[in-house]
């Protein structure tokens, strides 16, 4: 009973991702290769049969042709990159410091500083995007503040631009780096740093040589927290970005919706799966090691 239990505990993460990961991939992987169609579904089927042949395959490469071709998708892709990337790194540097506050942090506080962490969660996401258009706007809090105080004579131009995409995916994703950061902290052993120090290491000298490297797998894991769906983000940047905030699910949104090209949707979203799952390989070939090593 114990062994049908343990294969069990086994398989069910595999099934689950056999179910609702790699069977929805395989559906969308096989329309990429389909054509367009205005019909239900709008595509043509893979597998066909008709009086002459009884069975017949048929695929075409023209929606990832078109993909190399086109630079719309190109500049979607690059531009979902750098930006998620960017937040990232800001994610980071804002939230390396606050985390390490917390795990340092007197046991009574460290509740509270976490409930603080995870408050923004208790309201809707998109409630979040839409309070941040008004305080960006034109007629926003900032914008009137900065007037009532005399320093800017016009109102700035803040909705509608890169710095609101930046500033809405930090803070929107800031907490997904800050929980990893703060368990990994707050792991640490300090003997190590008190060592450190004892032997006549400075405060950045302990930082850089004890301290961040024991603390780097929560920096990749919450790195991957926020790049991951940052660069498939969608709704931010409609809301809060222009024209110019041309990203990847944006375009993946216009293709499926506003163009009904099934194809070319399913075209565009393998090729930015096979773009995440780089950073998830490496952090793979990072982690095994680490866990060889602990075992």
């Amino acid at each position: 009973m114990d062994i049908v239990w343990r294969r069990f505990v086994i398989l069910a993460p595999y099934l689950w991702l056999l179910i609702f990961f790699l069977a929805p991939f395989a559906i969308v992987f096989k329309i990429s290769f389909s054509d367009p169609l205005v019909a239900s579904p709008p595509f043509t089927p893979l597998f066909t049969r008709s009086e002459s042949i009884d069975f017949a395959f048929f695929f075409t490469l023209d929606n990832y042709r078109f993909l190399l071709e086109d630079n719309l998708y190109w500049i979607s892709y690059f531009k979902s990159l750098k930006i998620a990337f960017i937040s990232t790194l800001l994610c980071l540097l804002i939230s390396y410091p606050m985390a390490y506050a917390m795990a340092r942090a007197a046991p009574g506080w460290k509740n509270i500083l976490l409930f603080l962490v995870i408050l923004p969660f208790w309201t809707s996401f998109l409630l979040r995007v839409y309070a941040w258009m008004s305080i960006l706007s034109t007629n926003g809090l900032i914008n009137n503040s900065l007037m009532s105080l005399g320093i800017i004579e016009q109102p700035l131009k803040l909705l509608y631009t890169d710095f609101a995409v930046y500033l809405g995916i930090v803070y929107s994703y800031l907490p997904f780096m800050i929980l990893p950061l703060y368990a990994n902290l707050e792991k640490l052993n300090l003997d190590y740093m008190e060592a450190a120090a004892d032997l006549g290491g400075r405060p950045l000298i302990v930082f850089r040589d004890v301290t961040l490297p024991l603390s780097l797998p929560g920096i990749i894991a919450g790195s991957l927290l926020v790049f991951i769906p940052a660069i498939g983000e969608f709704v931010i940047p409609s809301l809060l970005g222009g024209l110019d905030s041309l990203m990847i699910g944006r375009t993946l949104y216009e293709e499926f919706f506003g163009n009904r090209d099934w194809p070319m949707s399913a075209a565009v979203a393998t090729i930015l799966l096979l773009i995440l799952i780089l950073p998830m390989m490496v952090f793979q070939h990072y982690q095994s090691p680490q866990e060889q090593q602990e075992a």
